[in-house]
């Protein structure tokens, strides 16, 4: 298991994390391959994926320990990335665009012009149908996947900056601001809402029912979807926290914490005493300031993530769903894709993650 974590400092960070009697987590590698701070980083059971404001995306293969390539396809940050199984991954951008991107052979299946702002969040639904998106256009939409087309635009008031699925895909959240809204898939209706003081910037379904939610505070809080009451909260950090992650192992649910007071710490949660503090299981300094976090876990681990609880499709069906986005003749298809696919550019680079005692101090980029 490898904690994964960016930062302002343009460094990605390795932490090896060890389960036993007690938890460990060990220095495993850092990397400079951006000349920008890191603004999303993803994983899949290979690969671990970084965007940042250098406009650029870079690819890490995690079970050979080298860097893979960048993907040069958007004009602008990279504001969020997201796999679906193992074999595509969506990216999008303050240029508008989402990106659909074959895994296999690292090339642009499709290039959807969004929002006609920024592109600031997006979720893929568990079966791989359906993926929604939010934009500094103040709306909300939804892609069919299968189709590959727009299906549905909602008018919001204000521009939503997370937009996320629950693990059974029954309903999504948005978030704006300092509030949460919470919709119904089959009425596509917000049926409660969730106010915090602070501006909100992390959110992590625990369960399909439990959030964890994160903001400009050193508080994490735990809410009911059904009653919208806080469950829990408890400090975690020094300063405030910007992202959650969560995944199960053997039953137990353990939260993953990063903040910008450089520490990233893992919590013991217990579902059935949801009022209780979890416990903290272990921490590890950066010494940066972290901007984004995910978990890569083995494919042989009995690890799971909770968000991909409900992805109960077989690859084929993966591979047939998204392979229709690429074949579809109509909405998808215009002229800006020979554009985009001439701008498309893989650098085969196959240079080894550096140990964290090898790194080489370099000049900080102006920009970040």
């Amino acid at each position: 298991m490898e904690l994964v974590a960016g930062c302002y400092e343009q460094v990605l960070f390795g932490f090896a994390a060890r389960p036993a009697q007690t938890w460990t987590v060990v220095p495993d590698f850092t990397h400079h391959a951006h000349s920008a701070s890191l603004s999303a980083v993803a994983v899949n059971n290979r690969y671990v994926v970084t965007g940042s404001r250098d406009e650029t995306i870079q690819i890490y293969d995690m079970k050979k320990k080298i860097e893979h390539g960048a993907l040069l396809q958007h004009n602008g940050t990279i504001t969020c990335l997201e796999f679906y199984g193992t074999a595509h991954l969506l990216s999008g951008a303050e240029d508008g665009i989402i990106c659909i991107w074959n895994t296999k052979r690292w090339e642009c299946l499709k290039s959807i012009k969004a929002h006609k702002g920024q592109v600031t969040s997006l979720s893929i639904h568990p079966s791989g149908k359906l993926a929604l998106s939010v934009g500094t256009d103040k709306t909300l939409r939804t892609w069919n996947l299968v189709e590959g087309r727009s299906a549905f635009i909602k008018n919001l008031k204000q521009n939503a900056h997370i937009i996320k699925w629950s693990p059974d895909g029954e309903r999504y959240v948005t978030v704006i601001t300092n509030k949460v809204d919470i919709y119904k898939l089959d009425t596509a209706s917000i049926t409660g809402t969730i106010t915090t003081e602070k501006r909100i910037s992390s959110l992590r379904f625990i369960t399909d029912s439990v959030l964890a939610i994160a903001g400009d505070d050193e508080i994490i809080r735990f809410y009911s979807c059904e009653s919208q009451k806080c469950l829990c909260e408890f400090k975690a950090h020094e300063n405030r926290i910007k992202d959650i992650y969560s995944f199960e192992r053997e039953g137990q649910h353990v939260i993953v914490t990063a903040s910008s007071d450089g520490y990233i710490k893992m919590w013991n949660l217990d579902l059935n005493k949801i009022k209780d503090v979890p416990s903290l299981l272990c921490e590890v300094s950066t010494k940066a300031r972290l901007t984004c976090l995910a978990v890569w876990l083995d494919q042989t681990s009995e690890m799971k993530e909770n968000s991909e609880k409900a992805a109960t499709s077989s690859q084929a069906n993966e591979d047939e769903k998204l392979s229709i986005v690429k074949k579809k003749k109509g909405w998808l298809t215009d002229k800006s894709d020979k554009t985009s696919e001439r701008k498309r550019k893989i650098t085969p680079k196959k240079q080894k993650l550096e140990a964290p005692l090898q790194k080489k101090k370099k000049k900080r980029n102006s920009s970040a």
